[in-house]
């Protein structure tokens, strides 16, 4: 990650961190770099932010200026982009957005022609553009500029072949739907409802400052209760530009992204549909995970936090399922990135192909206790510490077989992190408790 991209793109506090005029910048050194300097179309779509205007006029300047042509989808999940960008005759893809994040941040992530999110080293060649080359781009004269144009119907593309994902109806199933005020407020009613689904709509009325509020996939316990109030057979949350998705089964219980995976993974097994019988997850995954692959001879291949490394794995072994427990999760098979909606499908589609109801299908995961202690740290220089090495491989004994132990440093605050996971919540306590203290003496 260089200054300006991190995890997920540029993102920030709107007209603070990620202002118009970086954004006009970031609109130049991303087409410049995208297009190879060649005659090209950029896509943009955007989810329901006050801020999301404001940057895509400054995106669309900075694109424009550079003679590009611009198509504008307007409101639309992050997926869609994405989808839309492969299938389009466009050399790359914006999304402005900061995801689950509250209304004040937004963000800009790009992607490239095929409809991935871009490379570590891709963004590295956008920052050199905007920081060292902006001064040397062509200044196009009057009659050369780029043009915008504002297109609605692509939309019905996405929501025409995301249906075709799935072999059953969803007739006779009653599913509530939290779109978070977001991104997916239109999209994923319309498609459940074309699937032959009845659709209770929750938090889908955005007025650009309430996205994400006490809503979506970050307060499930709102759809929760809803699921039960209403008698529905399940529900799903969204978060802000739905590339996630969090679901709920008919008694109110959480079905997370590991859940997910589970259920899904296992029936692919089942077809014989998952490459090589391996899913990806991060380190973040639960153990119960791997434990209910490995009932069906499956496989839990880990990588590092973040669903771009998630994908890079999926890429490099020609694995077709991967994902987060946050519910990002990438049927590569379908999209190039997290898609919300789409896993919410597969999710369905499995509990009518099997006529189970979601909590019975829940049941193919247990879900191992989990303890998080942070420890606030004048250093972050846990690694190299013999101390606190020592006490991590003395929890890794203890726990070898049934759980482990995973401590990382917190890359905004001056924290460690200490999760530990295993059969025994009492147990985990303590020994979370003991490495704790050995950090807070050795890097205080």
């Amino acid at each position: 990650m260089g200054e300006l991209f991190g995890t997920d793109g540029v993102r920030g506090e709107a007209n603070q961190d990620i202002t118009a005029e970086l954004a006009f910048k970031l609109g130049k050194a991303g087409a410049h770099y995208l297009t190879d300097g060649k005659e090209a179309k950029v896509l943009i779509g955007k989810d329901t932010r006050v801020s999301g205007d404001m940057l895509e006029a400054a995106l669309v300047a900075g694109i424009t200026s550079l003679g590009f042509d611009v198509i504008k989808v307007g409101v639309v999940p992050t997926p869609v982009v994405a989808y839309l960008t492969r299938k389009l005759d466009v050399a790359a893809g914006v999304m402005i957005s900061a995801s689950h994040n509250p209304a004040c941040d937004n963000g800009i992530k790009f992607f490239d022609q095929d409809g991935f999110k871009l490379s570590d080293q891709d963004e590295d060649e956008i920052e050199d553009v905007f920081f060292n080359q902006l001064d040397e781009l062509p200044v196009l004269a009057g009659d050369k500029v780029g043009m915008a144009k504002s297109v609605d119907g692509y939309v019905k593309e996405y929501i025409d072949y995301i249906q075709t994902t799935v072999d059953n109806s969803f007739a006779g199933l009653k599913i509530v739907v939290d779109t978070a005020n977001g991104a997916a407020c239109e999209v994923s009613p319309q498609v459940l409802s074309q699937l032959g689904a009845k659709v209770v709509l929750l938090n889908d009325t955005p007025t650009g400052t309430n996205i994400n509020v006490e809503s979506g996939s970050t307060h499930p316990e709102v759809v929760q209760e809803a699921v039960v109030e209403r008698g529905a057979d399940l529900g799903i949350a969204h978060d802000g530009d739905a590339d996630r998705v969090i679901a709920v089964d008919e008694k109110g219980q959480l079905v997370d992204g590991d859940y997910i995976l589970a259920i899904c993974s296992r029936q692919l097994i089942k077809e014989g549909k998952l490459a090589d019988n391996k899913v990806v997850a991060t380190k973040y995954s639960n153990l119960g995970l791997h434990q209910s692959l490995e009932e069906v001879d499956g496989e839990v291949v880990v990588t590092k936090n973040g669903d771009r490394y998630v994908l890079a794995k999926m890429q490099e072994k020609g694995y077709n399922l991967g994902g987060e427990k946050s519910g990002h999760i990438i049927f590569l098979d379908y999209n190039t990135t997290g898609d919300g909606l789409l896993t919410a499908l597969q999710l369905i589609d499995v509990v009518q192909k099997t006529g189970q109801p979601l909590s019975k299908l829940r049941q193919q995961m247990e879900e191992l206790p989990q303890l998080l202690v942070n420890v606030e740290v004048e250093s972050k220089a846990w690694e190299a510490n013999k101390k606190i090495q020592e006490a991590i491989t003395e929890v890794e004994k203890t726990l070898e077989g049934e759980g482990r132990i995973f401590v990382r440093a917190s890359g905004t605050e001056p924290v460690i992190r200490i999760m530990v996971e295993g059969q025994n919540k009492n147990q985990l306590e303590e020994l979370a408790n003991d490495v704790a203290e050995v950090v807070k003496k050795e890097l205080n």
